[in-house]
């Protein structure tokens, strides 16, 4: 591997980030953050990633986490225009995994100051639950097996929103006003989901308010309509969250990725998130024993996809594409 190292990536609509893995069981090294608009498709990223920050090395094997649907060696981003094969790449082993299917993968490998804890016990083995909002709401889980582990990717970001009270079926009842034929998790629970919140709140208390970025609403906690948006998509996020870990039997923990969380940790710990999380009428046992803890260790996906690669090199008696 030293001649022949890991290429690992972490492949989104904005940003395709990349490293090297030397050894396995290694952390990816050497990492970089590409800009998508800079390059015409993944091939011509890799390459450029490889010739300006990897030294020119070739590649012995990759593993690519890709926000989008994956097919065999095919691959199609959700929010840019890249699609193709894998085998363009010119790499003899490549795996390829939905990017939240990586970042579950990255679980066992995370402790320390890689996480914060959200409430409950510690995590503990066993069916594990990923989900995190950013530009969309990503769902996975991580089911332990004799060969290690088993990410099982989803689309749970596209079930119905999970409203619980008043206030929320009122916020629902507001973007049906303006259009929303069918409002599902992702629309609120998601960095362009602050947006919607905000401006579906503003409808419900009869104000008006400006239309403001995911950024400007948790800048601005000092106004009582960013900081109740803030609030409430906390409260919703707990529901959600609750509702995956009970889909999953996720008993070995509940973690939370994205980009929204890591800006708002203090508001989310003095929410209704765990109070939420734990609301059923039947299990709430179930859930209180259940950890919920967020991922913020930098670039996970690339540990996950380095994980995942290992456990498939193990476990492969050739370098064939998967």
């Amino acid at each position: 591997m030293s001649s022949h190292p890991w290429l690992v990536a972490d492949i989104g609509g904005t940003n395709a980030r990349f490293g090297l893995v030397t050894e396995p069981g290694g952390r990816p090294e050497s990492v970089a953050v590409l800009a998508g608009r800079d390059h015409d498709g993944l091939p011509e990223a890799v390459a450029a990633y490889l010739a300006d920050h990897a030294g020119g090395v070739r590649p012995g094997a990759a593993c690519l986490a890709i926000a989008g649907p994956v097919d065999g060696d095919r691959y199609r981003l959700t929010n840019a225009g890249w699609s193709g094969s894998v085998r363009d790449l010119g790499i003899p082993h490549v795996e390829l995994l939905n990017d939240f299917e990586a970042l579950a993968a990255s679980l066992p490998h995370l402790a320390g100051d890689d996480l914060v804890s959200f409430g409950g016990p510690e995590p503990s083995r066993g069916v594990k639950a990923v989900l995190g909002p950013g530009t969309g709401l990503g769902v996975a889980g991580l089911v332990p097996a004799a060969e290690g582990w088993i990410p099982l990717p989803g689309e749970g970001g596209h079930v119905t929103v999970p409203v619980l009270d008043e206030r929320d079926r009122e916020i629902v009842r507001a973007l049906h006003s303006e259009g929303a034929r069918h409002v599902v998790a992702e629309h609120l629970l998601s960095g362009p989901g602050l947006t919607r919140l905000h401006r579906a709140l503003a409808l419900v208390r009869g104000v008006d308010a400006p239309r403001l970025a995911p950024a400007d609403i948790v800048d601005r906690l000092d106004d009582s309509l960013c900081a109740e948006t803030v609030d409430v998509f906390c409260g919703l996020l707990g529901t959600f969250a609750g509702n995956v870990a009970l889909t999953l039997g996720a008993r070995g923990g509940v973690y939370l990725g994205g980009g929204v969380l890591p800006r708002i940790v203090d508001r989310v710990l003095a929410s209704d998130f765990r109070r939420r999380f734990e609301a059923t009428p039947t299990l709430d046992d179930y859930l209180s024993a259940i950890a919920t803890t967020l991922i913020v260790a930098p670039q996970p996906a690339l540990t996950g996809a380095a994980a995942w690669l290992a456990q498939r090199l193990a476990n492969t008696s050739n370098l064939e594409y998967a």
